[in-house]
């Protein structure tokens, strides 16, 4: 059986060209079932990437459309690459072609996995780059914006102080229950 498996690192991709792209290529190669998954390139514990492989049988074909959808480190690709070729599971990398045990494919895998792991390290380099520079602005806040005001934190305790329940306050603020939860506990302490 003919596998295809597309991995986007964002949500956003899911809805975007990115796996439409990859999915529609896929789709050109044959491929009889495409598994998609959404996790960013440096979780090694991709769910529905493990139960492929571990489903894959010997004579299955295993497209993707880049080397960098199975793995972003050296070590993690060639080692996945190498159980399943040992595996008798055929490895096709859309822009490489079919990838087998041959001195010559292990050292293009070993190079492309070294240049997508550096890749990655400079994007976390320059993310981290752009905090710092960030981080001396006035009015910089790391991560995340609060969802919520001061004022409408307030008033949500202080509905709960007067009695009104947890699914009360959540009817009449739209504050999620977990965070009511949370800032009472904040409150208390």
């Amino acid at each position: 059986m003919i596998y295809g498996y597309a991995r986007v690192s964002t949500v956003k991709q899911i809805t975007g060209s990115s796996l439409e792209e990859q999915e529609s290529l896929l789709k050109s190669k044959a491929c009889e079932q495409i598994i998609v998954e959404q996790f960013t390139g440096k979780t090694t514990g991709r769910p529905k990437l493990n139960e492929l492989v571990s489903n894959l049988q010997a004579g299955d074909t295993l497209v993707v459309t880049k080397l960098d959808r199975l793995a972003r480190t050296v070590r993690e690709g060639k080692e996945l690459i190498e159980y399943l070729i040992d595996k008798d599971v055929t490895v096709i990398i859309n822009n490489m072609g079919t990838i087998s045990n041959k001195p010559m494919d292990k050292l293009m895998l070993s190079i492309l996995f070294a240049f997508a792991e550096f890749e990655r390290d400079m994007i976390i380099e320059r993310t981290q780059a752009g905090k710092e520079i960030a981080r001396t602005k006035a009015g910089f806040k790391d991560g995340r914006p609060k969802a919520y005001t001061e004022y409408q934190l307030e008033n949500a305790m202080n509905l709960l102080a007067n009695g009104n329940s947890y699914t009360e306050v959540v009817e009449k603020t739209g504050i999620s229950k977990s965070t009511l939860i949370r800032e009472k506990r904040k409150s208390l302490s």
